[in-house]
């Protein structure tokens, strides 16, 4: 087992770590990407869990403001999670990773319901464990979910991935080269200056329970495997400085 800071983690993936550089679906290349760095962590002996966005195929926000009705558009989010969960067990198993997928809507077909102690016991045995399904509920982001099932398994960290940024910026640094970078927060501060790390949901659930968040770019090279071992990366927002 590897020196690492964390023995359990949690990992959000948005859908457009699915979508690598396409506007729409998955992009096999990146996906294997991922995959690999997630197999070097779980070999250096850290606990992986990890919450799936849905982004790449489904976006309810869209179908919402196109008159769609807004649990409709959500539940139909939440299938679009379940694509990209078993897209990524897949690719993982063929890593030679072994993968659970649990959903928190019914799929019985393609993944286990959600049962937290069920999720644990396969975390203990080294097995991946993929969320997906969101909270399943309407009205709940699948940050809200990462941060949820982050409490629940008794998560050390949240990992909180980003495309093409390297962490928390004062603004967009896609559209403000000028913004400026944070390498460290707390969930307060991030919270008052209205931030886009996550929702304010999930901000506050990891505030009430002391969970630390990483934000970091996926595409930087051994990013996940830099945050598990304590190293420099991204933005830390914790509870104190």
């Amino acid at each position: 087992m590897a020196d690492t800071k964390y023995k359990r983690v949690l990992l959000k993936l948005s859908g457009e770590a699915f979508g690598g550089e396409k506007d729409f679906g998955i992009d096999v290349s990146t996906l294997a990407k991922v995959a690999k760095q997630i197999k070097q962590v779980v070999e250096m002996g850290v606990a992986v869990a990890i919450v799936v966005g849905g982004g790449n195929i489904w976006r309810g926000e869209k179908a919402e403001a196109n008159g769609m009705d807004r649990v409709t558009a959500d539940y139909a989010g939440m299938l679009a999670t379940v694509i990209n969960a078993l897209a990524l067990q897949d690719i993982l198993e063929r890593e030679g990773v072994n993968t659970r997928t649990q959903s928190s809507i019914g799929v019985n077909q393609v993944a286990e319901p959600y049962i937290r102690r069920r999720a644990i016991r396969h975390l203990e045995k080294g097995r991946v464990v993929i969320f997906a399904g969101g909270t399943g509920n309407p009205y709940m982001t699948t940050d809200t979910a990462a941060a949820l099932r982050a409490i629940e398994i008794g998560a050390e960290v949240l990992l909180m991935t980003k495309n093409n940024v390297d962490g928390i910026y004062s603004a967009d640094p896609l559209k403000k080269p000028d913004a400026k970078k944070f390498d460290h927060l707390t969930h307060l501060e991030a919270l008052n200056m209205r931030l886009e790390v996550m929702d304010a949901t999930a901000l506050s659930l990891c505030l009430e329970n002391k969970l630390p968040i990483i934000v970091f770019d996926l595409q930087a090279p051994r990013s996940i495997e830099k945050a598990v071992t304590g190293e420099l990366i991204g933005t830390l927002v914790s509870s104190d400085r």
